[in-house]
């Protein structure tokens, strides 16, 4: 493996997450909130954790990742936990598609990687993934095919405590196929890029 895929350990490394949930006001206590802390406190990942039950949410979200938020830089992966499938995303019981999605993240990606949680089904056309790659300037458009009965946390961990340390996405699929193979088949891991 060449030295240049490799992360230098002094790169600051976080992950911005958003979830979907239905009401705001009465998801004071999420289920990733121990995903979280365990990624806090046994990989050394840094976190921030948001949460929106409106479209109007979401923008303002984004809008305050992109443009306030003095870290983004040092955001390596945004984690989206939304319901939804194929190029659609669900909000408050409306569904978005990952081409409005995109737009709201115009130009602003680069060399990051978008990741879904298996609560939205990811199995794109090619010129969905590519016109979101395209118009966001991310590195890579990441997911699940499978929604398994558990969250996909599990293999999550994973994805991201390799991605610390490996920068190219082909060799970060090969390491994370290499050493969790049947978590990634039984899911349906896709990494469009």
């Amino acid at each position: 493996m060449d030295v240049s895929t490799y992360r230098n350990e002094e790169d600051d490394y976080k992950i911005f997450c958003l979830e979907g949930v239905k009401d705001i006001d009465e998801n004071s206590n999420s289920d990733l909130f121990p995903f979280f802390e365990h990624l806090a406190l046994n990989k050394g990942i840094t976190n921030m954790y948001k949460s929106c039950d409106s479209f109007e949410g979401f923008e303002e979200s984004i809008s305050n990742l992109l443009y306030s938020d003095r870290n983004f830089k040092d955001y390596k992966i945004i984690y989206l936990v939304f319901n939804g499938q194929d190029e659609n995303i669900e909000i408050d019981g409306y569904f978005y598609s990952l081409e409005e999605i995109a737009e709201l993240f115009q130009g602003k990606l680069t060399d990051k990687i978008i990741h879904f949680a298996n609560t939205k089904s990811l199995n794109l056309e090619d010129d969905t993934f590519q016109y979101f790659l395209d118009v966001t300037g991310a590195k890579a458009l990441s997911g699940y095919v499978h929604s398994v009965p558990i969250l996909s946390t599990i293999l999550d961990q994973h994805l991201f405590d390799i991605y610390r340390e490996i920068d190219d996405v082909i060799e970060l699929v090969e390491e994370l196929f290499e050493k969790y193979a049947d978590l990634c088949l039984k899911m349906g891991f896709r990494l469009y890029y």
